[in-house]
C-alpha cells in the first residue's frame, strides 16, 4: 500500500483524515453526547458528521481550522437529527441485550448536569456546550453556529441561567 488505508469499496482514505479521526473521535463523541444526552445518538451524530467531513475533507483542510469545521459539522448533524427524528427510528422484534454504560462513570452530579442540559433547547444547548465544554470563544462559537456574537452571548447567558435554575431545583428536592 502507499501509506493510505483502504475502504471496503477499494477507495483510499487520506492518511491525514484517518489520523485526525483517530485523534479526535472521542472528543467529538463527548461533545455530541452533551448535545444529545444519549451515547448511542451521540455516536450516530459523530458518524454522520465524520461521513460529511470525509466527503468534504479538502474543503475542511482549506478552512483554516479542521477542528472548527468538524465541530460545526457535529452541531449541524445534531440540529438536523432533531428536525428529522423519524430518520433514526428502526423497527425490531427483540430488544438488544447489550447496553452502553456512560464511560465517564455516571456520577450523580454528571447525571444532574446531563438532565439540566436536556432542559435547554437545541440551539441554546449547542451554544453552552461549545462555549463552556469545548472552551471556545464567543467569536469561534458564532462562526461554528453561523450566527452573531451577540446571539451567542445572549443564548449563553440564558442557557447558564436556566442551568442554574434546574440544578438549584435538583439540589433542593429530596
Amino acid at each position: 500500500m502507499s501509506g493510505q488505508d483502504e475502504m471496503a469499496d477499494g477507495t483510499s482514505v487520506p492518511p491525514d483524515f484517518a489520523s485526525y479521526v483517530a485523534a479526535r473521535r472521542t472528543s467529538l463523541r463527548r461533545t455530541a453526547y452533551l448535545l444529545t444526552g444519549d451515547w448511542d445518538r451521540a455516536e450516530d451524530v459523530v458518524q454522520d458528521a465524520l461521513t460529511r467531513l470525509y466527503v468534504h475533507w479538502r474543503r475542511a483542510q482549506r478552512s483554516g481550522s479542521i477542528d472548527a469545521y468538524c465541530r460545526r459539522t457535529v452541531v449541524n448533524a445534531f440540529l438536523a437529527e432533531g428536525r428529522r427524528p423519524w430518520r433514526r427510528e428502526r423497527s425490531t422484534d427483540a430488544v438488544p441485550e447489550t447496553s452502553y454504560a456512560d464511560p465517564s462513570g455516571g456520577s450523580d452530579s454528571r447525571d444532574q448536569l446531563r438532565r439540566a442540559l436536556a432542559s435547554l433547547g437545541p440551539s441554546q444547548r449547542a451554544v453552552v456546550v461549545l462555549r463552556y465544554w469545548d472552551d471556545l470563544s464567543v467569536e469561534e462559537t458564532a462562526s461554528i453556529l453561523g450566527t452573531s456574537a451577540g446571539n451567542v452571548k445572549s443564548q449563553a447567558a440564558r442557557g447558564l441561567a436556566r442551568l442554574r435554575e434546574v440544578l438549584a431545583a435538583a439540589e433542593v428536592e429530596p
